[in-house]
């Protein structure tokens, strides 16, 4: 790919992660309405029209893997999984 194609993508990467950064924001503000009056209304369910929407506490239990790795190393290490990743990002060079 050429130097003015990989510009243009990027300039239309750039662009469309800001459309969403609009969208994820308007997103947010009409979830944290939905939010607002349930908890006005004291529920943690509520239908309207075809939709039924829930919101619930939900409990989960985790590893704390930094408490596991501090205070049992041994134990951190015989279980502890490496992965590799790659990490893309995009940044504007000055």
């Amino acid at each position: 790919m050429a130097t003015n194609e990989i510009i243009s993508k990027l300039n239309e990467l750039s662009e469309l992660r800001r459309m969403a950064d609009e969208l994820n924001a308007e997103i947010e503000a009409i979830q944290d309405a939905i939010k607002a009056h349930m908890t006005e209304a004291d529920a943690d369910t509520i239908t309207a029209g075809a939709f039924k929407v829930t919101w619930k506490a939900v409990t989960s239990t985790r590893i704390d893997t930094t408490a596991l790795r501090k205070d049992l190393p041994e134990i951190w290490q015989e279980y502890g999984k490496t992965t590799t990743t790659r990490r893309f990002s995009v940044a504007v060079a000055n």
